[in-house]
């Protein structure tokens, strides 16, 4: 289907790879600052082969991973995941931070401020009514 060992673009190469959901976002994170190949923030131009450490860094979120192979085209989930080795460091960081994101409070939507729900709308309502009616 395409030849693993051929240099690719890495904004190409991160979309391959299913690392970025776009290739204009794989551009997007080479420009900011956010992918660093073998140590050095790179344009998205840069092209990279098999062998080189890629570190992506897409929110709170940061991967390294070792380039297995590279595509020119998006393939199948599947066939992405052979293209590159995340390393273990980078696993159990993703891991940890995962864990403390699933064990973290969830926050009531009313106590963040924003627009109050149709239940806080009647509370609200219930309470005035009730002081109305004391007065």
């Amino acid at each position: 289907m395409h030849d693993r060992s051929t240099p690719v673009r890495v904004d190409r190469w991160l979309w391959a790879a299913r690392l970025v959901k776009t290739r204009p976002l794989g551009a997007d994170a080479a420009r900011g600052g956010r992918v660093q190949v073998n140590g050095i923030a790179v344009k998205p131009s840069k092209e990279i082969q098999a062998g080189d450490r890629v570190e992506l860094t897409t929110g709170a979120v940061r991967r390294t991973v070792v380039v297995r192979g590279t595509a020119q085209r998006r393939g199948p989930a599947s066939e992405a995941v052979t293209l590159y080795e995340e390393t273990a460091e980078s696993r159990e960081a993703r891991e940890r931070l995962a864990e403390e994101r699933r064990l973290a409070a969830p926050t009531p939507v009313s106590d963040q401020g924003g627009r109050p729900t149709k239940r806080d709308r009647r509370r609200f309502e219930s309470t005035a009514r009730a002081y109305r009616r004391e007065r």
